[in-house]
This record gives C-alpha cells, sequence and structure tokens, in this order.
C-alpha cells in the first residue's frame, strides 16, 4: 500500500512537471494570435507551411537517395580497382599505381570477396580508426521493410550533417547478382558531407523558389476564389446590422452558380424579409401609438354617449324601450373593447371570464348588431339547440363571432355578381367542448391568403383590409385554450371554432351540461 502511495505521488508530480514547462504557454500565446489573425493571414500562413511541409517530405528522400548514389559511385571506382589489381602478378599493386586508384576511388582501403575467395585489394592502414559502419547490401523483401530501409536511410543521411569531422567509414557493396560477392571500402566522410551539404543547398534553393511560387500560386487562387467572397459577405453583414431598415444594405448576389454564390443569395433574401419584418415592425409600433391616442379620445366619446343613452330609458315609448337596452349594452361593449384594444399582441392576455351560458341568444345577438338578416341579400341562419351552453367569456365570444360574420358579410358583399348571401352559424357539443362553425356562400379564401390567414396585418383577403378580425378571433380563441381553423369547403369559407369546458366546474354547472342533449357534427337544430 505504502509502495502504491509512493507511485502515485511520484506520477502526480510528473504529471505537475508536465503541466509546467513552457511549451504550453508559448502554445497558448500562439493559439489567441492565431485567433486574432484575419483570414488572409491564415490562408497565407497555412499555404506556405503547408508546401514547406511538402518540400521537407521531397528534400529528405532526395538527399538520401543522393547519399547512397554517391557511395555506389566510390564502390563501382573501388570494383574497378579490383579488377585492374587481379592484371598484377600476386596482386602486388606498385605504390605509384595504389596512390592513383586511392586517389580516384576517393578511399583509403579496398578489400573484395569474390567466390568465397577473400582478398585485400589496397590494404588498411593498422593505426587507422573507423567510426561507422554501412551496409548497402540491404534488398527488401517487401513493401513494408522497403519503408523501413528508406526511412533508415533518410536516418543515415541526416545524421552526415551532424556528425563530427575527420570521421572514417566503412562501406560495403555487393558484386553482381551473388549475395555472397561484395565490394569493401574505408573511405573518410569528409567528401561525402561536402558533396551531401552542397546538394542539399542546391535543394533548398530550388525548394525556396518553388514554395514561394506555389505558395503564391495558391494564395492568389484561392484568395480571389474563398477568400475575398467570404470577406464581402462579413463586411455586408456588419454593413447591414449597423441600419437593418435600410434597403440599400441589402448585398447585391455577385452571380456565381456555386456555394459562394448560394450563400450570397440566401444572404441576400435573408435580408430583405428581416428588413420588411422590421419596416412592418416599425409600422406597427407607430400604429400603436396612434391607436392609443385614438383609443383614449374614442373612450371619452363613447362615455358622453353612454350617459346620453341613460336617459333614454326614462322615456316612455315602447320602440324606445325595445331599443334602448341594446343601445347600452352595445356601447358598454364598445367601452370595454376600447379598455382591452392595447392588450392585442401582448406576450399574456388576461384570463377570461368564463362562465356557462346559452349560445343561441348571442349569436342572435350577433346578427342583430350586424343587421342581419338583411332582406333580399343576405340570409342569417343559426343551426343549434336552444338549449346549447358554452363555457367562455361572454365579450370574447361576441367579438370572435361579430368578426367572422363581419368578413363573412364583406366577402359576400363585395362578391362579383353579387349572389344572395347566406351566412350559417352551426354549432354542436361533443364531449366536454363546443364546436362552432361560422360558413358563408361567398367567394372562398383566396389561396395566397391560406398561408397567413390568422396573421395581423398579412391574412387579409380585400383591398384596404388590416387582417386584424382573424387574428383577434384566433388570438382569444387560443385564450380560452381552443383553436381555430380553416374548412375545405367546395364553394365560401368555413371556419370551424373549438373551444374546450374549464377542467373543473361547479356541481350546479355539471348537472346543467348533464341535462343538455349532445349533437354530433353535422346534426342540425
Amino acid at each position: 500500500m505504502l509502495r502504491d502511495n509512493k507511485n502515485e505521488v511520484a506520477h502526480l508530480g510528473l504529471a505537475a512537471r508536465w503541466r509546467r514547462l513552457p511549451i504550453w504557454d508559448w502554445f497558448a500565446r500562439y493559439r489567441q494570435n492565431w485567433r486574432d489573425l484575419g483570414l488572409p493571414s491564415k490562408l497565407l500562413m497555412l499555404t506556405a507551411s503547408f508546401v514547406l511541409l511538402a518540400e521537407v517530405l521531397i528534400f529528405l528522400p532526395s538527399i538520401s537517395t543522393f547519399r547512397v548514389d554517391w557511395l555506389n559511385e566510390r564502390l563501382t571506382a573501388a570494383q574497378l580497382a579490383t579488377l585492374a589489381a587481379e592484371g598484377f602478378p600476386g596482386g602486388d599493386v606498385p605504390s605509384g599505381l595504389r596512390a592513383e586508384m586511392l586517389r580516384t576511388a576517393q578511399v583509403k582501403a579496398i578489400a573484395s570477396r569474390r567466390q568465397g575467395v577473400r582478398r585485400l585489394v589496397l590494404p588498411v592502414d593498422p593505426q587507422m580508426t573507423i567510426d561507422a559502419h554501412y551496409d548497402l547490401r540491404q534488398r527488401p523483401e517487401s513493401w513494408l521493410e522497403g519503408v523501413g530501409l528508406k526511412l533508415e536511410q533518410i536516418g543515415d543521411a541526416i545524421a552526415v550533417f551532424f556528425a563530427p569531422d575527420g570521421r572514417t567509414i566503412r562501406v560495403l557493396g555487393a558484386i553482381g547478382d551473388d549475395p555472397d560477392d561484395l565490394v569493401e571500402i574505408v573511405m573518410p566522410e569528409a567528401p561525402l558531407k561536402a558533396a551531401l551539404r552542397a546538394y542539399a543547398l542546391n535543394i533548398l534553393g530550388v525548394s525556396i523558389v518553388i514554395s514561394l511560387a506555389t505558395a503564391a500560386l495558391v494564395y492568389f487562387a484561392l484568395s480571389r476564389l474563398l477568400v475575398r467572397p467570404m470577406m464581402r459577405i462579413t463586411h455586408a453583414m456588419v454593413h447591414f446590422r449597423q441600419d437593418p431598415e435600410d434597403p440599400a444594405r441589402i448585398i447585391v448576389p455577385s452571380g456565381r452558380h456555386d456555394e459562394i454564390g448560394t450563400a450570397e443569395r440566401e444572404l441576400g433574401e435573408m435580408q430583405k424579409q428581416l428588413s420588411g419584418a422590421l419596416l412592418q415592425k416599425t409600422r406597427l409600433a407607430q400604429l400603436g401609438l396612434a391607436v392609443s391616442k385614438i383609443n383614449h379620445d374614442l373612450r371619452g366619446m363613447l362615455a358622453n354617449a353612454q350617459l346620453i343613452s341613460d336617459r333614454l330609458t326614462v322615456i316612455p315609448d315602447p320602440t324606445v324601450q325595445r331599443f334602448a337596452p341594446k343601445l347600452i349594452a352595445s356601447l358598454d361593449r364598445a367601452i370595454n373593447f376600447c379598455n382591452d384594444t392595447l392588450r392585442f399582441g401582448r406576450a399574456e392576455e388576461a384570463a377570461p371570464r368564463r362562465e356557462l351560458m346559452l349560445l343561441k341568444p348571442l349569436a342572435e345577438e350577433v346578427g342583430e348588431a350586424l343587421g342581419l338578416p338583411r332582406e333580399d341579400t343576405i340570409d342569417f341562419v343559426l343551426d343549434m339547440e336552444d338549449t346549447l351552453r358554452i363555457d367562455a367569456d361572454r365579450d370574447h365570444l361576441f367579438r370572435i363571432l361579430s368578426n367572422l360574420v363581419r368578413n363573412a358579410i364583406e366577402a359576400i358583399e363585395g362578391a362579383q355578381p353579387s349572389p344572395r348571401g347566406e351566412i350559417l352559424i352551426k354549432a354542436w357539443r361533443e364531449g366536454r367542448r363546443v364546436l362552432v362553425e361560422v360558413r358563408d356562400n361567398g367567394p372562398g379564401v383566396p389561396k395566397k391568403a391560406r398561408d397567413h390567414l390568422f396573421e395581423a396585418f398579412t391574412g387579409s383577403q380585400r383591398k384596404g383590409g388590416t387582417g386584424l378580425g382573424l387574428a383577434i378571433a384566433a388570438e382569444i380563441v387560443g385564450v380560452h385554450g381552443g383553436h381555430v381553423r380553416l374548412l375545405d369547403t367546395e364553394t365560401g369559407a368555413a371556419f370551424l371554432i373549438e373551444i374546450p369546458d374549464r377542467g373543473a366546474h361547479s356541481i350546479a354547472e355539471t348537472a346543467d351540461l348533464g341535462s343538455v342533449s349532445t349533437v354530433k357534427s353535422g346534426g342540425g337544430a
């Protein structure tokens, strides 16, 4: 246990020292500096780095091949010296010729082995020290062995640059196809180092020129194809953000058909939609301010009209007595509507004051308020049971039906040629919900208006309309937990309203609901 604890402490200490290495601070600074660079600078650095890496991958095998070829040339010269030595009796080469052969082959000693017989052509100096041995007879038998041999030769070539001066090396090479025949030379490494260094400098110069030329071509090509268009898109986004409502700041697509062109077109379309939406929001805000001012004065006028209408109740005329309550109720509803006008569009609407009430009298009141039926022009039909009750806010439901019926009247009156119109309000109960259908035989809803039918200021079907009627109706139905939708019809338009009951009712209300018969869809009163 104590040994394990010591090992763990040692491991933690090693990890702490590893994290404290200066390389991590350098990496953090480099990473931050890299993030601060612009796209052109990053492209230039990456292009130069990748081209330089490619040149390095070419440079290393090149110097390795040069070294092997240079040594093979020395082995070939030594083999020729061996053949020359065999022409002398006993292989005794004169000293003058021996010195010339060593100079030509740039070696200090030559030995060979042919048909199992080893021969020392030019003997080595007994005082000479051999510092490294290299065998060039290796022949890889597989691809993997070939890669390993190439890497080993690259390492030997790199080692020549860092080796100390004055080294002597021994090199073995093959003679012919017999693997047992060989030629062996002992030579100073200085000529090899000088030749390899000169070759490396030449390759390095050519590599630098190729790298700069390639990097410049790649940089300018990518800059024109990618970087400049991306910078243009970025500038357009920043320029548009400064004033999104200015249509002149919308990007103009360049007409390209690749991904950059698609991005430009999509960005331009998105900016157009956003600019239009912001302009509409601005107009709506201005409209809301105007409505609030008008609403303030209108409430005062309606209050005065309400005070005057209250005096009508003391007039004994039967006609006045019959219409005065309806006039007062309409004025009360108008005043309440003015008070609730600015609630439209809020994130949260006030909860409706729901009650269980008869639906048919309310529908009849909607018809009377809108002057329905109209003789020889528009019929007004109610298809529901007299005892059908609905759990809703009375004023809210009146506004819903009024908006839908008013839209139906306008659609029928605007039809050319104008037919004899008919507006039907049909209602029935299904379980704990009431379905109300408002149908007319007008021209119907155009297809282009269906997508934004319940959106304010966008779903209007007629010239000069605002589209608020259906938007208000949909919002109020949503406050009740229900929904309204347009039905598919062959002629005219039909809207179906669904208003569910509240989650819990009093015992009396539940008893009332139990006494009401259910009318299924398609059933009549």
